[in-house]
């Protein structure tokens, strides 16, 4: 049973930072690409990044490019996600995904999905 589990989320302040973790467990994820997606109240869920199995791509969404870095440890089947100059439309329920093949779009969908974690930025 493959199972993506969120840590990492909290409250922070404007302008701090915050590490999200996803642990992988249940199979092998060779050819996986890894993102996170993030849905906040009333909005849809929406694209945040993404990195290749290899860990040598990355690609984000304009809207946190600059301050948000993936990055993952194969060996651990772990994906962080670093954020950084945090702010309060950063709030939402971020989740880890895992897709064969990777992403071609930003669209949410994914081969599987973990539960969310809450960031809250204060202002």
């Amino acid at each position: 049973q493959v199972q993506l589990v969120e840590s990492g989320g909290g409250l922070v302040q404007a302008g701090g930072s915050l590490r999200l973790s996803c642990a992988a467990s249940g199979r092998t994820f060779g050819s996986y690409a890894m993102g996170w997606f993030r849905q906040a109240p009333g909005k849809e869920r929406e694209f945040v990044g993404t990195i290749t199995w290899t860990g040598y791509s990355t690609y984000y969404a304009d809207s946190v490019k600059g301050r948000f870095t993936i990055s993952r440890d194969k060996a651990k089947n772990m994906v962080y996600l670093q954020m950084n100059s945090l702010k309060p439309e950063d709030t939402a329920l971020y989740y880890c995904a895992a897709k064969r093949g990777g992403w071609a779009t930003m669209s949410p969908e994914s081969d599987y999905w973990g539960r969310g974690t809450q960031v809250t930025v204060s202002s």
